[in-house]
């Protein structure tokens, strides 16, 4: 019998299954579609097989880890959401997720990676605590790093130079794509009537991360719920496809005799690994800051601290 195919994706919180939103759109298309996953939902991308989440193992032991590429995957195993839609709906489909990704995704990673206050309060907030130490020092800011990357090649060549330019620009070009989304949708269940597709599982990603989370500085947000239909479409995909999901707070801390351990069967590794990796990051800090310097030191210690330093460096590696 085939090992069944594993989802490694970030938890959930802010009464969300998952506060990824690249994480929330795959679970969201694998309930669609009763796709049989196992789901890992963890705070350590470290112990994904790809080091990234989400990651889909598959059961030829072939691991994915770009979303559009699971989803991909998914449908040739024949969990399919699009498997009724016309070539007229197939043609929407793919119009409205390039909206998506042009007008609406890079305002979701402004409010929760560059906004200050969001991110601070909110976002960094979040992942901290979530995060295993020490993971929870460094992955945070990390990953805003990655994520303003992003957002700069999102914006191409011709964003304003200006920064309060860029911004109002960006806000307007959101809340125009929420509006035709709101149009779109009407009074229906779903975009393409009574059964979900997969584009309903991108947007009701960027919709619920944007709708629940608190954000103190939520322009885009008080928008989005002024729209009551987009805001009913989030509450009815998370109460029938969520029923009990939707209540998850932010994860507490795993023991070595939770739930994740028997999914995980490397996990005393990888804590290991992030321990050492951690404190390599720690040291090599100290030492090129000047917080810790090395003046001098016995014939005897010299070689055991050397070796210890690139042994840790090696690690970090």
């Amino acid at each position: 019998m085939a090992a069944p195919m594993e989802l490694f994706c970030w938890s959930g919180g802010w009464g969300l299954p998952s506060v990824d939103l690249d994480s929330l759109a795959v679970l969201t298309y694998a309930r669609f579609t009763g796709a049989p996953l196992k789901v890992h939902k963890i705070a350590n991308p470290w112990r994904s097989p790809s080091g990234t989440l989400p990651a889909l193992r598959t059961t030829h032991g072939e691991v994915i880890s770009v979303p559009h590429k699971i989803i991909t995957h998914l449908r040739k195993e024949k969990y399919n959401a699009d498997y009724d839609l016309s070539a007229r709906q197939g043609a929407d489909t793919l119009a409205f997720m390039s909206l998506l990704e042009e007008k609406l995704l890079p305002v979701l990673i402004h409010t929760f990676w560059i906004d200050t206050k969001n991110y601070v309060e909110v976002t960094r907030k979040w992942y901290a605590e979530a995060m295993p130490f020490p993971l929870n020092f460094f992955l945070p800011g990390r990953m805003q790093r990655q994520y303003t990357e992003r957002l700069q090649l999102l914006c191409g060549e011709h964003r304003p130079e200006n920064e309060e330019e860029l911004e109002k620009e960006l806000y307007q070009e959101a809340r125009e794509c929420l509006t035709l989304l709101s149009q779109r949708l009407g009074s229906q269940k779903f975009f393409f009537g009574d059964a979900p597709a997969s584009l309903d599982a991108f947007v009701f990603s960027h919709l619920a991360l944007l709708l629940q989370a608190k954000l103190p500085s939520g322009k885009l947000q008080a928008h989005l719920r002024g729209l009551h239909n987009l805001c009913a479409y989030c509450a009815h995909i998370l109460s029938l496809y969520f029923p009990w999901d939707g209540a998850e707070v932010p994860p507490p801390r795993q023991t070595p005799g939770g739930p994740e351990t028997e999914e995980e069967p490397y996990r005393r590794r990888n804590q290991i690994l992030s321990v050492l990796a951690g404190l390599a990051a720690m040291v090599g800090y100290a030492l090129l800051s000047g917080i810790v310097s090395i003046q001098r030191a016995t014939p005897a210690r010299t070689p055991g601290s050397r070796a210890l330093g690139m042994a840790e460096e090696d690690e970090e590696e």
